[in-house]
């Protein structure tokens, strides 16, 4: 494991991907091996959704959610509900509030418009037109997929270069939804503008932050609790994909992962 010198110091196996739009700069540990994906699950079930969207199955703008509440508005976390299951907090719009619960009310509300389980279509509208053969997804569309490095790559590069939707509805969902929310990032805390796209989280200026100082305010991607995660600079044109064998911690995770992925930037910007 010698591509970038941070990936030594983490004491647990590691897998790490990078690619331009065009190839695979390098590969880092098993990129073949499962982990558990956690919450990179939600770009995922974003773009299943998209799909639905561009096919015309459902509207960003149909009623979803609590009163007031769109499509739009659980994508980008904005709906109002609660983490898990739970009373609504407020009114939608008014503050940025991560959900799971969202995610899990977003998931029926496709599947009653696309005439199958979420899971079903998130297969055949994603996995397998992008040929993610590791992939399983069985359980909330928030948090329960799991599969190789190399997929979580092949993911982020649909994001940066949509094959599965149309280049406006792409840019889009890599745009904030509802400027200006306050929130807090799960593991990096309260953020003044908490911005997100549509399922996608948008870096902006956001400090601390789990990608580098150097990636640009329109870099967009997840991590997840699994000690995952997937970015995309459109600037740099790098999409880079990480997974290992331990849950995030923030004076691991949380610590390394900027500077490694500075490493990346520093290694592959042109």
């Amino acid at each position: 494991m010698g591509s970038y010198a941070t990936l030594e110091r983490f004491d647990f196996p590691v897998a790490l991907a990078v690619s331009s739009a065009h190839e695979v700069l390098s590969d880092d540990g098993d990129v073949e091996q499962v982990f558990a994906w956690k919450s990179v699950t939600k770009p995922l079930t974003a773009l299943a959704v998209l799909v639905a969207v561009d096919r015309g199955k459902l509207s960003l703008d149909d009623p979803a959610g609590p009163d007031g509440s769109t499509v739009r508005h659980l994508l980008a976390h904005a709906s109002g509900l609660p983490f898990e299951a739970g009373a609504v907090l407020q009114r939608p719009g008014l503050r940025r509030v991560y959900s799971n619960q969202g995610f899990e009310v977003l998931g029926e509300h496709v599947a009653e418009a696309v005439g199958m389980p979420f899971a079903r279509w998130t297969r055949e509208a994603v996995l397998e037109p992008l040929e993610m053969t590791s992939v399983v997804v069985e359980g909330s569309p928030a948090h329960a997929a799991s599969g190789s490095t190399l997929d979580v790559l092949a993911l982020g590069l649909e994001m940066l270069t949509p094959t599965l939707i149309s280049a406006e509805l792409g840019e889009t969902a890599r745009t904030v939804a509802f400027p200006g929310l306050s929130g807090v990032l799960p593991g990096f805390g309260r953020q003044d503008h908490n911005d997100w796209g549509l399922g996608y989280e948008i870096r902006d200026h956001k400090s601390p932050h789990w990608t580098a100082d150097s990636n640009s305010p329109g870099t967009f991607g997840h991590f997840g609790q699994s000690g995952s995660f997937v970015w995309v600079d459109p600037d740099a044109g790098l999409v880079a994909a990480f997974l290992g064998a331990r849950s995030f911690r923030s004076e691991v995770h949380g610590s390394l992962w900027p500077v490694l992925n500075e490493e990346i930037l520093t290694a592959h910007r042109g």
